[in-house]
């Protein structure tokens, strides 16, 4: 099913004081960042921006003016969708929005909501209260085993968020539209971090916190039995062994060093954006794979600092092509990366030479 993303960044900003939308985040804008978020699910992003504001270095397909509401701006956006049959609804002010949160709402309306909200509890104990004479008399409390506090993305079935548009011109959140003219919403996990962005200090404190971030990878492959398979380590090809068996060339330190990166911007792994089932990727050689990976970080909001390398082999002596794969994987991934290699001590099926692992954390950190 195609997405289209509309990345909602009409508003004015009073409470920040300016376009809080437009406000340099590291290298490039909050709303750029959010952009780059929606990225992870959709086939065109549009950005609905204020009157008269370019918008064009913001990274979207398009950009289109936004109305005086926030439900007509995304009526601007939703105009612009195609023939997309899944639209997502994001706010510009939640740029730390992850690509998990993405995927989540998008897969509950592929498989059957009619739309999908990011949902958190609340552990708070939660008043109602009735106001009269400049003075707050509390009335009840209210079960917050049954409340959450909603987020974006939001996703829906496109034809169902039209509906709600035309049925009722103004809401706090598409959710509700679409639930006035009975859609099924369904929420997901939501995320602490994915914070909006109100005042300057939320800005200020978000970022603070969140400049530094680690990932984890790791890989492993078996050693096939043709003597003509190329036999592809850390990006460099070792000659005089049988290559390992996989789908691409099977490098297992460039695919955990892969994954590591991915873990570290929170985009998911390898297999999610290079199926083993793709004939697209069959044979693909990883230095490939690390270059569409490091790109797919860069247009997160990050960029590499340093990785780590374990890889356990106990067959070929690797020892001689340390430095060659030091050199090769620096140059891909952009920054520093070590490699150490070690044996198993000949315990268990690395141990008897039946295939190699390689283990790999990536440091990164928000441009």
């Amino acid at each position: 099913m195609t997405v289209a993303a509309i990345v909602v960044a009409g508003g004015r900003g009073v409470r920040f004081g300016g376009l809080k939308q437009f406000a340099p985040l590291g290298s490039r804008t909050v709303a750029a960042h959010s952009v780059a978020a929606a990225r992870a699910v959709a086939d065109t992003v549009i950005l609905v921006a204020p009157p008269h504001y370019d918008g064009t270095g913001e990274g979207a397909d398009l950009v289109v003016e936004g109305g005086d509401s926030r439900a007509e701006s995304v009526r601007a956006g939703l105009a612009h969708c195609g023939d997309a049959e899944i639209v997502v609804v994001h706010d510009a002010a939640r740029p730390w929005a992850s690509a998990r949160l993405f995927h989540a709402v998008v897969e509950a309306v592929r498989t059957g909501a009619d739309g999908a909200i990011p949902g958190l509890p609340i552990t708070d104990t939660v008043k109602r209260v009735s106001v009269a004479g400049g003075e707050s008399v509390v009335v009840g409390t209210e079960d917050r085993d049954v409340l959450v506090v909603v987020q974006t993305p939001q996703a829906f079935r496109r034809e169902v968020l039209e509906r709600g548009h035309a049925h009722r011109d103004d809401a706090t959140d598409d959710a509700s539209l679409v639930e006035a003219v009975g859609g099924r919403v369904v929420v997901v996990a939501g995320e602490a971090r994915n914070v909006k962005i109100t005042v300057v200090d939320d800005l200020n404190e978000q970022s603070a916190s969140r400049g530094l971030r680690i990932g984890h990878g790791f890989d492993v492959h078996r050693f096939g039995d043709d003597p003509s398979r190329e036999f592809w380590l850390g990006l460099v090809l070792i000659p005089g062994a049988t290559g390992l068996l996989g789908h691409s060339d099977a490098d297992v330190i460039a695919h955990a060093v892969a994954d590591a990166l991915l873990g570290a911007a929170s985009l998911g792994d390898l297999g999610r954006h290079f199926p083993d089932a793709d004939p697209a990727t069959l044979g693909i050689a990883s230095a490939q794979l690390l270059e569409a990976v490091r790109s797919q970080v860069d247009a997160a909001g990050y960029r590499p600092v340093s990785v780590d390398v374990t890889v356990v082999a106990e067959y070929p002596r690797l020892a001689p092509h340390m430095d060659a794969m030091v050199a090769a994987l620096s140059a891909a991934v952009g920054a520093p990366v070590s490699v150490k290699a070690t044996t198993p001590e000949r315990l268990g099926a690395i141990g008897r030479g039946e295939g190699i692992s390689a283990t790999a954390v990536a440091l990164v950190e928000a441009t």
